[in-house]
């Protein structure tokens, strides 16, 4: 009798996890079933936004569902960052992780309540590009040389403006800084944008800028590229040189992926990566990267939550001899 009932019970709790398992498929195959919020971590107008809007765009036709994008700076890109870890991990939140939310932040910010692996889910890499030093055209600056001169003679160094403490570009002025042997002002501001304004306005002289954010005006001629920060010049900008061309040995990229909190169902997130390759993969958006300086990603989930942990590992020793604080 007793074994009966076992076997009663064990068919019975097969048929719940079995019910169970179906049930999740289902939410899975349905999903999404309702817009999905694109946490963007920075202002309106600089790199990450444009990434967030470019790729935004083919997915919600892709899914069937708008995407939203919600831009929420603040505290290099942890502010964001931290809303995204805490949402309900259904799918229907998701996060412009980048370089300076999952690369540099971990270190820079003592506190961060958050793990840049372990709280998220990582789904795809979406692009990298390199950094362009930007000059208001009257500030005299046109070579790393001018650069050098200007800052050597200033009694107080010069003002340099990038899109917030912890980013890439901030972690560049203080590399810059070390280089030259004194310490660039760094001036941060909620975004690339409103830092770009700064410096077309002539309230700040230079930028520290992602290609993608600076391409359109330096088109324009309302700022003058000064160097790229990649190893070799780049196709779409051959008359700008590089930082190594002008004497100083410093190759960097940034990069943006897409990501969301930890523990989302695993069909959902091999929907949106198996998505977000075919629009990577695109001509479209291929050419558009190669326009403003990027490099298409292509990486699985399991790829970029490693590249995640590389990124951490690899910049926490050199934050760290920055003696950089947050601002």
């Amino acid at each position: 009798m007793s074994l009966a009932i076992s076997r009663r019970g064990l068919v019975s709790s097969a048929a719940v996890l079995a019910g169970g398992t179906l049930a999740g498929n289902a939410r899975a195959q349905v999903w999404p079933t309702q817009p999905i919020r694109l946490i963007v971590p920075f202002a309106p107008g600089g790199t990450t936004d444009l990434i967030a809007r470019l790729v935004a765009t083919p997915l919600q036709e892709r899914l069937g569902q708008p995407i939203i994008v919600e831009n929420r700076p603040g505290a290099g890109a942890t502010v964001g960052s931290l809303m995204a870890a805490q949402a309900a991990p259904d799918g229907h939140t998701l996060l412009l992780s980048n370089i300076a939310s999952h690369g540099i932040s971990p270190t820079l910010y003592g506190n961060l309540r958050y793990d840049a692996v372990r709280d998220f889910t990582h789904i795809a890499l979406l692009t990298l590009n390199p950094s362009v030093f930007v000059a208001n055209p009257r500030s005299g600056i046109a070579t790393m040389a001018d650069f050098a001169r200007f800052h050597r003679d200033s009694p107080r160094g010069l003002d340099m403006a990038s899109s917030g403490a912890g980013s890439s570009n901030h972690m560049l002025i203080v590399r810059m800084g070390q280089i030259l042997g004194r310490e660039i002002n760094h001036i941060p501001f909620r975004g690339a944008g409103p830092a770009m304004t700064a410096v077309i306005g002539g309230q700040v002289p230079l930028m520290s800028d992602s290609l993608p954010s600076a391409a359109s005006h330096i088109r324009q001629g309302s700022v003058r590229a000064v160097a790229m920060s990649s190893a070799e010049r780049h196709p779409s900008f051959p008359d700008v040189p590089t930082l190594r061309e002008q004497g100083y040995d410093l190759v960097t990229n940034s990069w943006f992926g897409l990501s969301g909190p930890a523990r989302m169902p695993a069909p959902v997130v091999e929907r949106l990566s198996t998505e977000v390759l075919v629009i990577l993969r695109s001509p479209e958006i291929r050419a558009r990267y190669a326009e403003f300086g990027g490099t298409a990603g292509d990486m699985s989930p399991a790829q970029y939550a490693e590249f995640v942990a590389r990124e951490v590992a690899m910049w926490a020793p050199l934050v760290r001899e920055s003696g950089a604080q947050p601002d």
